[in-house]
């Protein structure tokens, strides 16, 4: 049992690896459009992470390492999204879709002792897949001849993350955790000009290939009064790069003697330069209140620093951003085995984002609301609670200011969550 998910882990993440992703026009700046968003149930609710210890024993936090006092059981998780995107933009009155379903999460938690536990995770954390073609035709007012002028903007790749994390738990209120970050992958960007009086293309290409590592720090406290009523204090901080990103930008003339077959190649210029700075300053804090087993709600704000990074030979500076969330979740009444819809989990979230990307003065933004459901399977009881994920996401990112792009998207995603008491020696036969 245990070689045969050792060898499924190894083949999802090697599938994980090959994926193409969907996502935004604006993944042509810095390391693409980032997927991570940690699994299904805090998804579902907003994001929300760092405040949030889940009452049931089987769900691991990698959010905030520090929240999983109550994790008792073996956990094994795997997740996929369907993305669905809608762009428009004010210039020429363009729009287009973009669809894609892709393996977002695989991960397995287990409990070492009462007081340690330990999780380790695979997903994409970032991705470029986008194509944009721009033309404009200029009339010489001597000639009266047309000349149609031509960009092409071409990104691909995508940039994985392996996480290890490990919780402990000081005493009945107070827990700390730490998670070790490792990124790697290629990210590839190309931008053609070419006119229709013009024999060459010429085409600036950006090469980044990625080594990064990094860790992050909770710690959370939690008081329960009475009542079964908590409150839940939670903070963390994402910092310590050790990075390895090498980018070679080369900028050169050429002609495509077949598709993707460059021929008669001239180097204009061609440099590599190395970089440290690949995934800044994270910062985040929560605070949350819930009755035992019954219903929670959380809030949370998370801080990233800025970065310079290296865009088609140029340096492009991303700004200081934030995320606002908000969330929680209900279960009417687990002890309820005559209506099942009674022990179903339902979780619902909103959230608003300040981006990090300022093009002609407009800030890149990004809001959303989200909800899901955990449905349990026929076994599961509140000790051991098992079952089918399912989380949406509605929001809009971007402006239509400026002839920028405004992006819609409706995101659906499905999991499974099995947990149970593997791994352990029977005191008894």
């Amino acid at each position: 049992m245990k070689k045969i998910l050792v060898v499924s882990f190894i083949s999802v993440g090697y599938f994980l690896n090959a994926q193409s992703l969907s996502n935004s026009p604006y993944a042509v700046y810095g390391i693409g459009d980032v997927k991570y968003d940690n699994t299904i149930e805090t998804s579902s609710m907003g994001g929300i992470s760092t405040a949030f210890i889940s009452d049931f024993t089987s769900n691991f936090n990698f959010g905030n390492p520090a929240n999983n006092s109550n994790f008792e059981l073996t956990s094994i998780k795997l997740e996929a999204t369907n993305e669905n995107n809608y762009f428009k933009t004010d210039y020429n009155n363009t729009k287009s879709t973009k669809h894609s379903t892709y393996l977002s999460n695989i991960s397995i938690a287990f409990p070492i002792s009462s007081k340690i536990k330990m999780g380790l995770l695979y997903q994409p954390y970032s991705s470029k897949s986008y194509e944009i073609i721009h033309t404009e035709t200029i009339k010489d007012p001597i000639t009266e001849q047309e000349t149609i002028y031509g960009n092409k903007f071409k990104g691909s790749g995508t940039l994985n993350t392996a996480q290890a994390a490990i919780s402990y738990k000081v005493n009945s209120n107070f827990s700390v955790g730490a998670r070790a970050n490792f990124y790697f992958g290629n990210l590839y960007d190309l931008n053609e000009f070419t006119a229709s009086n013009a024999e060459l293309i010429n085409g600036y290409e950006t090469k980044n290939s990625i080594k990064n590592f990094n860790f992050t720090l909770g710690s959370s406290y939690q008081s329960i009064d009475r009542n079964d009523h908590k409150l839940t204090i939670g903070a963390t901080a994402t910092f310590g790069n050790t990075s390895n990103m090498t980018t070679e930008y080369v900028n050169s003339t050429y002609y495509y003697s077949d598709v993707d077959v460059k021929a008669n190649e001239s180097i204009i210029e061609k440099r590599s330069t190395s970089s440290n700075n690949l995934l800044p300053l994270q910062a985040s804090v929560g605070v949350g209140y819930g009755s035992e087993n019954q219903w929670f709600v959380s809030g949370q704000i998370d801080y990233k620093k800025g970065e310079s990074v290296s865009y088609f030979g140029n340096s492009f500076d991303f700004k200081d951003s934030y995320r606002i969330s908000a969330g929680g979740w209900y279960l009417p009444n687990y002890n309820n085995f005559r209506s099942y819809f009674s022990r179903v989990v339902y979780r619902y979230g909103a959230f608003y984002e300040k981006g990090s990307i300022e093009l002609a003065g407009n800030s890149i933004n990004k809001f959303g609301i989200s909800a899901g459901v955990m449905l349990p399977f026929k076994n599961s009881n509140i000790s051991r609670m098992s079952g089918l994920e399912i989380g949406v996401e509605l929001g809009k990112r971007g402006t239509l200011k400026d002839n920028l792009i405004n992006q819609n998207f409706f995101n659906v995603k499905v999991g499974f969550n099995f947990a149970d008491r593997w791994f352990r020696k029977q005191l008894y036969n």
